[in-house]
């Protein structure tokens, strides 16, 4: 395993468990003490786990981690979750894309679909997002025109929030939205841990004439602190087929279509 997908492993054991000593993590990454020790000191001077004595807890800063440390996390269910979604988006489509690792696997499947490859003169499919991982992702596809919100990058997303975000938004009309959650509720609906990214995924799915929003079913029954809506934004919800059916009756009573996304070997 290389040093940066250790890294990865190491703050994904963090998340799960908010705390775990050296020896814990040496022997789950199959490393030496040694080397989980250089490595928490590493994350450390980033400031993406603090160092206690003899291991390491999530760092208070780090509560949504960024997206380069996050993407293996449930990579599965995600993409199913984006192979669903993508079969939504047709050839000519105007597509919003809120930022988060299930919507940047969304960006991935639509940006290796072989009819929005082909050589024109024009591109295939217009991406509109306030992700920047999104868009360095996609730049350097000549076939897909990238269409970035601008705003004030937020340093643990990667996403671009705030007035001059929201200016570009409210000027522009998009044919279907994908809108990524940290929590799921029946009642809730989506919810984010952020109010201004709130604000800005729900302008996002308002001008969309479709919305969507997309998580992966360990995000369900979970709530946070900024609510972006549901069944009043949103028409349908895609997660993958670990949400049970009770919940999945639960937001369909609420007004959401409910898609179920299945893994390749259930397929």
């Amino acid at each position: 395993m290389k040093r940066h997908e250790r890294m990865n492993a190491l703050l994904e054991l963090l998340g799960d468990r908010g705390r775990v000593d050296v020896e814990e993590a040496a022997t789950e990454l199959e490393v030496s003490a040694a080397t989980m020790r250089r490595d928490m000191d590493a994350l450390a001077e980033q400031q993406l786990l603090t160092r206690t004595r003899g291991g390491a807890v999530l760092s208070s800063v780090a509560y949504d981690l960024p997206i380069r440390y996050k993407h293996a996390h449930r990579s599965e269910e995600k993409e199913a979750v984006a192979r669903a979604a993508a079969k939504l988006v047709e050839r000519g489509d105007v597509v919003g894309l809120s930022g988060g690792t299930t919507t940047t696997a969304i960006a991935r499947v639509l940006a290796t679909r072989p009819d929005f490859a082909e050589a024109g003169p024009q591109p295939h499919l217009t991406i509109v997002t306030n992700s920047l991982n999104i868009a360095n992702e996609l730049a350097v596809r000549p076939q897909i025109k990238i269409v970035l919100t601008g705003g004030v990058a937020h340093s643990r997303s990667f996403e671009l929030v705030g007035p001059f975000s929201e200016l570009v938004l409210q000027q522009i009309s998009i044919d279907i939205a994908f809108i990524g959650a940290n929590g799921m509720d029946p009642l809730m609906g989506a919810t984010v841990h952020d109010e201004a990214e709130a604000r800005v995924n729900r302008l996002m799915a308002e001008r969309a004439r479709r919305a969507v929003v997309v998580a992966d079913s360990s995000k369900i029954g979970e709530r946070c602190f900024a609510r972006v809506g549901d069944a009043d934004v949103f028409d349908t919800f895609i997660t993958d087929n670990g949400a049970k059916e009770a919940t999945r009756r639960e937001f369909a009573d609420r007004g959401l279509r409910v898609v179920t996304a299945r893994p390749p070997a259930d397929e």
